[in-house]
């Protein structure tokens, strides 16, 4: 009970809907709880069935843990339907991402629940002839404490503003052309639309601090993220008929710098950089090219 109860604590304190409306509030809250408690009983269940030697029930075990594995699936194939009710697409990088974190969650709320229940059982087989059970329980509460506290803190994913600096950038046309300061984002052909860029719409450049960020910029899955939590954030005008109003974040080739133009629903520049700054750095598109010498004396 004591694995039971810090492992679905564990699922339950990483279970929130944000601007990202995902999950959903309750269906989706229903199912991922759900599943969280099934994944918390197993991991309260393993040490107890390894003990009394019941096989039967560790391959049972084994049976769940793999279908747990199949959550990523899961998710992949709700977050791709999703898609086409997007205005801005997340892009295939930050679906990916997505399912990926909701998988290992799931294990995360498994080891929570191991760790109460095996601290649980020890404690109780070495204070029972003390006639202190509580301790153990207590013991079992403080290593699902720790796993839970361990488990969000290595699950937590670098926001953009730690890899990059990001600061406004003058919406401006040369001829046609629709630039952020120097960088081209796009043709724009019609006169309305132009003028409409001009009037509403907000510039940003990201500039990467070092090369590894430089590579990151460059993901293009990185870079929809950007364009698809900025427009979920701040809102955006437009419409499914409205394309050339669809915020991009273009990579200027020459110093590896991103800019995004985009026509929020709010026209403030401040909460536009805090949102691009909160933009998590996916797993896809995190790499390390200074870690490499090559890489290294490259930059040199």
């Amino acid at each position: 009970m004591t694995g039971l109860f810090f492992g679905a604590l564990a699922r339950l304190s990483m279970l929130r809907t944000d601007y990202r409306q995902y999950p959903s509030y309750p269906h989706g809250y229903a199912s991922h709880l759900g599943l969280g408690v099934v994944a918390a009983f197993t991991g309260a269940v393993v040490l107890p069935a390894l003990i009394l030697r019941e096989l039967t029930a560790a391959t049972f075990l084994l049976l769940v843990a793999q279908q747990l594995r199949e959550v990523r699936d899961l998710e992949r194939k709700t977050l791709d339907r999703m898609e086409e009710t997007e205005l801005v697409k997340r892009g295939a990088g930050y679906v990916e991402d997505i399912a990926k974190v909701f998988e290992a969650r799931n294990y995360l709320t498994m080891f929570a629940a191991l760790a109460a229940s095996t601290l649980t059982f020890l404690g109780w087989r070495l204070l029972e002839p003390m006639g202190v059970p509580l301790f153990s329980v207590l013991g079992g509460a403080a290593a699902g404490v720790a796993v839970i506290t361990l488990g969000r803190k290595t699950l937590d994913r670098q926001p953009l503003r730690q890899v990059a600096r990001i600061r406004e950038g003058k919406i401006n046309f040369r001829g046609t052309m629709l630039y952020v300061d120097d960088i081209h984002i796009q043709e724009v052909g019609l006169a309305k639309s132009r003028d409409r860029w001009a009037k509403l719409g907000l510039g940003v450049v990201i500039e990467p601090n070092d090369d590894n960020a430089r590579a990151t910029l460059a993901n293009v899955g990185q870079r929809q993220a950007i364009a698809h939590d900025s427009a979920a954030i701040m809102g955006i005008r437009k419409d499914r008929d409205t394309p050339e109003f669809t915020p991009l974040v273009r990579l200027d080739l020459d110093t590896g710098r991103a800019a995004m133009a985009i026509i929020p629903v709010e026209p403030d520049i401040a909460p536009l950089l805090a949102a691009v700054g909160s933009v998590p750095v996916i797993e896809g598109a995190r790499t390390r090219p200074l870690a490499t010498k090559p890489g290294r004396r490259a930059a040199d």
